[in-house]
């Protein structure tokens, strides 16, 4: 019992040490940014004439207030953040399911099968390394404002989740494999009670890298075009009329929108693992 209440100690003092390092690093940055802003303005304890490019960049109380007031009571080009918000999520999901109903049996098969990597391989090897923001202006013209941003979404998911779920499968240990067919497992029992396994690990490395570059491209691609808001369109928006405190909340949003898929991508992975028997 003693040893128990020791481990959960230990456990949270752990991770009060880690909030407490996180929390002074933002700190850190936040006290840096209004020294600079501050600086700019010429304002205390700095003196002098301000610089040209102090309303570039505001203060971060002035960003949280902007922040909060665009829920209730400013429009960023016509609609509330609430509304860019739900625009943008419902692009990214969108183009995550289709990345992962692709990308995953497509991995799992070039992952296992020699003949399907030979097959795959040249087609990834000739689009991977091409930027999925250079695909930007193709996508919006062929696909529309609509379904466009959304393609460049999938694409930004797609490579990332496909590559990781093919490592994962190639890795997987000969001897398992050939341990569960010795106990008499059939292929399908091989696949889900071994190969998938050993591969959710890999795949979900991909999917919060993917979710990463997600967000990055459907801002970009929102700046440039999209019908029904967007944060990237708010974020564009506020910079074109020099509401700056605006759009810096707009790039907030984004993180925090980030954060939270990501950790939900986290949690589904630690519900996954747990039901396969791997934690």
């Amino acid at each position: 019992m003693e040893g128990r209440s020791s481990a959960i100690a230990e456990l949270i003092s752990s991770n009060w040490r880690r909030v407490a390092l996180g929390l002074g690093s933002l700190a850190v940055f936040l006290f840096l940014w209004s020294l600079y802003a501050a600086y700019l303005r010429a304002d205390w304890p700095f003196h002098g004439t301000p610089s040209g490019a102090w309303e570039y960049l505001p203060y971060p109380w002035e960003v949280l207030d902007a922040f909060f007031l665009s829920f209730y009571s400013h429009k960023i080009a016509g609609i509330y953040m609430a509304d860019h918000v739900l625009a943008s999520l419902k692009r990214i999901v969108v183009g995550f399911l289709l990345a992962v109903a692709i990308a995953v049996p497509a991995g799992l098969l070039m992952g296992r099968l020699p003949n399907a990597e030979a097959v795959g391989r040249p087609i990834v090897e000739l689009f991977r390394p091409i930027p999925p923001l250079a695909w930007i202006p193709i996508f919006l013209i062929v696909f529309g404002l609509v379904w466009g941003p959304i393609a460049i979404v999938f694409l930004g998911i797609f490579f990332p989740i496909l590559l990781n779920t093919i490592l994962g499968a190639r890795s997987v240990d000969p001897v398992l494999v050939d341990a569960a067919r010795t106990l008499g497992a059939r292929k399908s029992e091989v696949f889900m009670k071994v190969i998938l396994p050993f591969t959710t690990p890999y795949l979900m490395t991909g999917v919060t890298v993917g979710l990463g570059i997600g967000w990055m491209c459907i801002v970009a691609a929102e700046m440039l075009g999209s019908v029904g808001g967007g944060v990237g369109l708010a974020i564009f928006s506020s910079a074109g009329i020099s509401e700056y405190p605006y759009m810096y909340a707009g790039m907030l949003m984004i993180g925090i929108l980030s954060i939270l898929t990501t950790g939900v991508a986290s949690l589904f992975e630690r519900r996954v693992s747990k039901w396969m028997g791997m934690r």
